[in-house]
C-alpha cells in the first residue's frame, strides 16, 4: 500500500515535476474508470535548478508559482497540495532485511506494523547510508516465515519469526529539504515525494514489464535516473549526473555558439547516431559574441552528430556500469524503457540498444487520460506518474494506520506522516 496525506479537496490530484530544464504541473480528476484525467497543465522553463537540486531559491519559486498558476487557470481549480518528484540529492537504494518474533501465532496486521516500525527501518539502514541522508521510500518487497522466502502476503500464516525484505531509497538531506522548502514557499502542502524514475515507470510501464523485469532510464536535463522493476515492485534506483543539458553545453563549446542556439540545433538537427545523410547536409551556426546579426558559419551535420553521440554513449555506459556494479542488472531482464525529454532525440533508441545490449523502447504515459499529443510524450512521463502514484494511494484498500514519526531532521516526519509503503 502507498500512503499520502489526505487531500483537502477530494477528487482533485496535483503533481509537480521540478526538473533542471522545465517545471511541469498537472491537475487531474478521476475518470469514470477511476484513472486520473488531466484537466489542467502548466509548464515553465526551469530556473534556479541544476542537476535536480535548487541553486537559486527565488528563481525556482517563481518558476513553480508560474507553472502552478497556469495549471490552475486551465483547470479552473485552486490546489493546496501536490505530489513532488525528486531527482536531486543523489537518491540511492539499499536492500534491507528485518526480522521480528511472532511466537507461533498467525501473522496479522499488528505484526506487519511492528516489523515496519520507523526505528527498525532506521536500525537496519545503519551502515547502508551515510550521514545526512533521509528516507524517501520504504517499500516491502517480500516476506519470509521461519526462513521460507517468496511470500507476498504473510497474514494468516503461522511461524516463529517473520522476516521482511525492504527496498529503501534515501537522498541527501540538504538538497531534499531545499526542494521541499521551495515548494512550501509557494503555499503548497506536500502530499508525497517520489523519486523521478519510479514515477516515470508508473506512467510508462505495462504490467508484464513490471512483473518480468525492466529498467526505466529517465533522461532529464541535468540527470539521468534509473529504476529497475521486477515482480511488480521497484527494486533499485540510481542517478547518473549527466543529462540533456550536458549535450547542449558540448554543442555550444564545440561549435562556438550560444547555449540557446545549441539547444535549437540539437532539437532541429540533432541525431544520436551518425548516418550517411549527415555527410551531405549542412547547418548554419550563429557565432557567439558577434555584434552583427546574421554572422554565421556553415558546418556539416556530421560534425553536430560527432559531438552529440560520444556524450550519449558515455551516459549509457555509466548506466550500464552502475547496474552491473550494484547487481541490479541480474534482475532487470532484457527490457529497457526510455523516458524524459532527452530521450526524444532521433536514433536514441538504437544507440541505447547498442550500448546496453537490451531491447529498448521509448515510453510515454499510458495510465492517465486527458493529455493532448503535445503533452503525451516521454518528457511528461514523470509528471503523469506522480498522478498515478497519488491515484493508487487513494484507491488502495484501507489498512490500519501506520504510526507517525516525528523524529527531528526527518522531513517525512515534519510533514506529519510516515513514509509510503506497499506490500
Amino acid at each position: 500500500m502507498r500512503r499520502v496525506l489526505a487531500s483537502s479537496k477530494p477528487g482533485i490530484l496535483a503533481a509537480l515535476d521540478i526538473g533542471s530544464s522545465k517545471v511541469c504541473c498537472f491537475i487531474a480528476r478521476p475518470d469514470d474508470d477511476g484513472r486520473p484525467r488531466v484537466v489542467g497543465i502548466g509548464q515553465q522553463a526551469s530556473k534556479g535548478v541544476k542537476s535536480g537540486a535548487v541553486v537559486d531559491m527565488d528563481a525556482a519559486e517563481m518558476a513553480i508559482r508560474n507553472a502552478v498558476d497556469a495549471a490552475e487557470r486551465m483547470a479552473e481549480e485552486t490546489i493546496d497540495q501536490v505530489i513532488v518528484s525528486l531527482s536531486g540529492g543523489q537518491p540511492l537504494s539499499a536492500a534491507l532485511g528485518i526480522e521480528v518474533s511472532i511466537a507461533g501465532h498467525a501473522v496479522d496486521d499488528a505484526d506487519l506494523r511492528r516489523a515496519l516500525e520507523p526505528h527498525r527501518v532506521t536500525e537496519a539502514l545503519n551502515g547502508h547510508a551515510g550521514p545526512g541522508r533521509e528516507i524517501v521510500h520504504s517499500i516491502a518487497t517480500g516476506y519470509a516465515i521461519d526462513g521460507t522466502r517468496g511470500i507476498r502476503d504473510p497474514r494468516g500464516m503461522y511461524g516463529d519469526r517473520l522476516g521482511v525484505n525492504m527496498h529503501v531509497v534515501t537522498a541527501a538531506a540538504g538538497p531534499m529539504r531545499n526542494l521541499l522548502h521551495c515548494v512550501e514557499r509557494c503555499h503548497l502542502d506536500i502530499g508525497a515525494v517520489v523519486v523521478s524514475p519510479y514515477a516515470a515507470g508508473l506512467a510508462a510501464l505495462v504490467e508484464d514489464e513490471t512483473e518480468l523485469g525492466v529498467t526505466v532510464v529517465d533522461m532529464g536535463g541535468g540527470t539521468t535516473s534509473i529504476a529497475v522493476f521486477a515482480e511488480g515492485q521497484v527494486l533499485y534506483t540510481d542517478v547518473v549526473p549527466v543529462g540533456g543539458q550536458h549535450v547542449t553545453n558540448d554543442i555550444a563549446r564545440g561549435l562556438s555558439t550560444s547555449r540557446a542556439d545549441a539547444e535549437r540545433m540539437k532539437t532541429l538537427y540533432g541525431h544520436a547516431r551518425a548516418s550517411e545523410a549527415d555527410e551531405r547536409g549542412t547547418i548554419e551556426v550563429p557565432r557567439v559574441g558577434e555584434e552583427s546579426e546574421g554572422v554565421t558559419q556553415q558546418v556539416s551535420r556530421s560534425l553536430l552528430t560527432g559531438i552529440i553521440q560520444p556524450r550519449l554513449e558515455e551516459t549509457f555506459e555509466l548506466v550500464r556500469s552502475r547496474m552491473e556494479a550494484s547487481g541490479a542488472d541480474r534482475i532487470a531482464g532484457r527490457r529497457v524503457v526510455l523516458t524524459g525529454g532527452a530521450s526524444q532525440l532521433p536514433g536514441m533508441r538504437e544507440l541505447a540498444a547498442l550500448v546496453l545490449d537490451k531491447q529498448v523502447r521509448v515510453g510515454k504515459p499510458v495510465h492517465i487520460g486527458g493529455l493532448a499529443e503535445a503533452t503525451n510524450g516521454p518528457a511528461y512521463a514523470t509528471c503523469a506518474g506522480l498522478l498515478t502514484y497519488a491515484a493508487e494511494a487513494e484507491t488502495a484498500a484501507p489498512r490500519p494506520p501506520r504510526p507517525e514519526t516525528r523524529e527531528p531532521g526527518n522531513v517525512i516526519g515534519r510533514l506529519g506522516h510516515w513514509i509510503r509503503e506497499h506490500f
